[in-house]
């Protein structure tokens, strides 16, 4: 139901001049996902969907800071050296939160009836906090999941990075060096990344596109050498994680995400790095809350999963 907060924002923004709308389609698309956050909270215990058993363990501190907190989603049945997937949520690098529907639900459904341990994270945001402080904080975040997954029965070892739109932004700049910026957290190396449709990867050529959203002024700012460390194509080194780029075809704005993936790709393989671009004839939101219902996307994201916990089981 709106809100007449809302619908006085909509009016406003229908009478307002170009120049000064994009500030106030912003304001209102961050006060329709703090609804939609709060929602998501507020309904966790009846309509989540999760396996009958599943156990939560919520705001697990890593840091000082209220937004360092992560909810650990156990299954019923939880066999010896469980995998995690670990999730990063989107939001433009500014808002979002861990406990969203859309972040949590059908996925956690689908990974702990498999035997997964699921975990969603939040950190920092803008204007409190830019890309690269986001990302040490997605980096912290996973040494302490690492250190608490042996009380959950899990495998510290076998933890794969997901995330969406901005989220897989950070989790693909963390695989891209993970030398660097994972071990200066103390956390272990995973065994991949899987990004859910990131317009981010190459950083510099995103902030020279001529009709940029304000959005990624405000996080990247004007320093090209910022630009320059908080990109994966630029940081991309020959220890980098496996990934898989999940990319929409049907987004082109500002940049196609697909084209962005297969640059990655191409400078991957001529590196020796393995990375496969997955395509999907979806929306930018379908690609986040979607995974995990049943479909040949699904099973895509999850066969490729499986197939790098068997390898480094051996």
């Amino acid at each position: 139901m709106r809100t007449p907060l809302l619908g006085l924002l909509m009016l406003t923004l229908l009478a307002t001049p170009a120049p000064a709308q994009q500030r106030l389609r912003e304001r209102l698309m961050q006060r329709m996902e703090q609804r939609r956050a709060q929602a998501g909270q507020e309904d966790r215990g009846q309509a989540s969907g999760l396996p009958t058993g599943t156990r939560v363990q919520r705001d697990i501190a890593y840091g000082s800071d209220p937004k360092q907190r992560y909810d650990a989603y156990l299954p019923a049945h939880l066999h010896a050296d469980a995998p995690i997937v670990f999730m990063v949520h989107g939001g433009g690098w500014r808002r979002g939160d861990k406990a969203m529907a859309n972040v949590v639900d059908n996925k956690a459904a689908y990974w702990l009836d498999k035997g997964f341990v699921f975990v969603s994270v939040n950190n920092r945001l803008v204007p409190e906090a830019g890309p690269l402080t986001q990302a040490g904080d997605v980096a912290a975040a996973l040494a302490s999941v690492q250190q608490h997954a042996r009380q959950w029965n899990a495998d510290p070892a076998r933890v794969v990075l997901m995330g969406h739109s901005a989220g897989a932004h950070l989790v693909v700049l963390l695989g891209s060096a993970p030398d660097t910026l994972l071990r200066a957290a103390g956390a272990q190396r995973p065994v991949g990344v899987v990004s859910l449709d990131s317009g981010a990867l190459d950083v510099p050529a995103l902030m020279m596109q001529p009709r940029l959203p304000q959005l990624h002024r405000d996080a990247f700012g004007n320093d090209p050498a910022y630009w320059r460390a908080a990109s994966p194509q630029q940081q991309l080194d020959r220890n980098a994680l496996p990934m898989l780029l999940v990319c929409s075809s049907t987004r082109h704005f500002p940049t196609s995400p697909c084209e962005e993936a297969r640059k990655l790709e191409q400078r991957a393989r001529a590196l020796g790095v393995p990375m496969q671009v997955l395509p999907e004839a979806l929306q930018h939101g379908e690609i986040n809350a979607d995974l995990g219902l049943p479909s040949a996307y699904t099973q895509a994201v999850s066969g490729w999963i499986d197939g790098r916990l068997m390898q480094v089981s051996h």
